[in-house]
């Protein structure tokens, strides 16, 4: 007997390639059940082609030699059990998926996986401000400056402010509470993006309560940072808006602040016209996944959902 291979035939051999490809293009926007009621088929035979097609864009893909990299975290489910997403940001893509958790032996998996060669091509890293990423990095590409996202640096400011909130809210009594009540989200947005409803409710907030109000100032100010282009200006700044905290009896924006006063070269580097990239690609792959994770329910098999992330960006075949 001798068996031949016929290029136009798939993976499952009762259907073609060309099958194969539609399938995948449908199920980038569309449930498995959807795609598997809609041409009638098994769902283990839809999943099949699927993987088969995510496949082959890996293999059309250019070849990884990323210069900035994206390094986040995703949860995969309940109980922080989570995995490292590696993202190349000026190719616009994820890169690698992996990990058994956020340590820094996971991170150094990648490294591993990526090689010397090309590890020492990597001009910057973007993070957020976990120790255990900035110490694989230091180790493994040295050569990489190390930028925090201002993304997840706001984010904990955001959790500081709304922390004073909770405070608040558990200080005060009687009909001064119903202002605080109810008032998470148009304290955390920007000015400029509340309705006239909410600038009145914001208004009437602080007049009830001056340390909403000065706790408000400051989350709003602390933007300015991410405008200097010298890290010496910047430094002032910081500097002049953590003075401003004294007398305050803000606790959780102490915090915050000693804990940018830690990690003050990561933020610093991005004053660097140098270094300055696009951060919003990050945020924007993380809420892919966030939309794929929520439209299968969670994902039982890691390999497919490594397939799903590291496909999400590409082209269609």
């Amino acid at each position: 007997m001798k068996q031949e291979r016929l290029e136009f035939v798939a993976d499952n051999i009762g259907f073609t390639e060309r099958f194969a490809v539609g399938i995948g293009r449908l199920c980038r926007g569309m449930t498995i059940a959807d795609v598997a009621r809609l041409w009638n088929l098994d769902w283990h035979t839809v999943k099949s082609l699927d993987k088969q097609y995510m496949q082959m864009q890996l293999k059309a893909a250019a070849e990884v030699r990323p210069k900035v990299v994206g390094i986040d975290e995703i949860s995969r489910r309940k109980g922080h059990d989570y995995r490292i997403i590696v993202s190349d940001i000026e190719g616009a893509r994820a890169i690698w998926y992996g990990g058994k958790d956020r340590s820094e032996e996971s991170l150094n998996e990648f490294y591993d996986w990526l090689g010397p060669k090309k590890s020492a091509g990597i001009e910057i890293a973007v993070m957020d401000m976990w120790k255990p990423f900035s110490k694989s990095t230091r180790k493994k590409a040295p050569q990489a400056s190390i930028l925090f996202d201002k993304f997840h640096v706001l984010r904990h400011l955001n959790d500081a402010l709304d922390k004073v909130r909770k405070r608040e809210y558990a200080r005060m009594t009687g009909e001064r509470r119903k202002y605080i009540k109810g008032s998470r989200y148009i304290l955390l947005s920007h000015k400029e993006n509340l309705d006239k409803d909410g600038r009145k409710n914001l208004k009437a907030l602080f007049k009830v309560n001056k340390r909403l109000n000065t706790a408000y100032l400051l989350k709003e100010s602390f933007s300015q940072l991410w405008d200097y282009q010298s890290s010496g200006w910047a430094k002032r700044f910081f500097e002049s808006w953590k003075e401003s905290l004294k007398w305050q009896r803000l606790k959780p924006f102490e915090k915050f602040a000693r804990m940018i006063e830690r990690n003050w070269d990561g933020v610093a580097a991005y004053c660097d016209a140098e270094k300055r990239v696009a951060l919003g690609f990050v945020e924007g792959l993380n809420n892919k996944i966030r939309v794929i994770q929520r439209r299968a329910y969670g994902l039982r098999d890691e390999e497919y959902l490594r397939l799903k992330i590291l496909t999400c960006m590409l082209p269609e075949l």
